[in-house]
């Protein structure tokens, strides 16, 4: 959302911000860009990628993020023809990234990469350009990125995802937050001053609430663990 910000205000062209609306994007996220682009003045267009009726998404592979991104991009480009910006920082490529080669199939431009420019950074840019209540936001990647890999994506799933943790983000405000599906059962990851807090009362609002999606196992709490749900070296 950052580079949104910084396009609308040095670019002197016509600047089209693109956002996906799916159910592996937690509703707040959208509410949040869009609230931005009234304020902002930008030309905002919300598009479904479609990547929910992608059976190789769906299958939730090790590569489940390029198939993602081929559908974001190839939907984008049916809208202009004009060059393709990501958000994509300098940080991000040393994690594990399919969805960079589908940014390559679709010549798309990283200007946060080119200009050397990590998280941190971007942090400091928001933080300058006033942008208070996105400047601390963690890392918020696609709910499918909660489902233990080989299990497939579905609906319901995401909906269980989104449920629990606006529940826990409401108990707790700001921090990270993951509730993952797991071949073991549903799996609330939180960072570690949170999983303090976690207390009886809680526990059973969660418990109810994941009974509503036919969870009937006990849920488990533990210490967050980046990518835990990801399977790489099984498939």
């Amino acid at each position: 959302m950052t580079l949104a910000h910084i396009a609308k205000r040095t670019l002197n062209v016509s600047v089209t911000m693109f956002h996906a609306l799916s159910p592996a994007v937690p509703r707040e996220a959208t509410e949040r860009i869009e609230r931005h682009a009234k304020n902002a003045g930008w030309q905002l267009e919300l598009i479904n990628a479609n990547e929910m009726q992608d059976p190789n998404y769906l299958e939730n592979p090790v590569n489940r993020c390029f198939f993602c991104k081929s559908n974001l991009y190839s939907r984008i480009a049916q809208f202009t023809s004009q060059p393709i910006l990501s958000g994509t920082n300098l940080d991000d490529l040393s994690d594990f990234r399919p969805g960079l080669e589908a940014a390559k199939d679709f010549e798309v431009r990283h200007p946060f990469v080119e200009a050397n420019i990590g998280k941190r950074d971007i942090r400091l840019i928001a933080e300058d350009l006033g942008l208070d209540d996105i400047k601390q936001l963690p890392a918020a990647p696609c709910l499918s990125s909660r489902i233990e890999t080989g299990l497939h994506v579905t609906n319901e799933k995401l909906m269980l995802i989104d449920s629990v943790e606006r529940l826990l983000k409401e108990e707790f405000g700001l921090g990270i937050i993951r509730c993952r599906v797991k071949r073991v059962g549903i799996v609330i990851e939180l960072e570690e001053t949170l999983l303090n807090k976690v207390d009886c009362n809680l526990r059973q609002k969660v418990d109810n609430l994941v009974r509503i999606y036919g969870h009937n196992k006990g849920v488990e709490y533990s210490s967050y663990k980046q990518g835990s749900a990801f399977l790489r070296e099984k498939l």
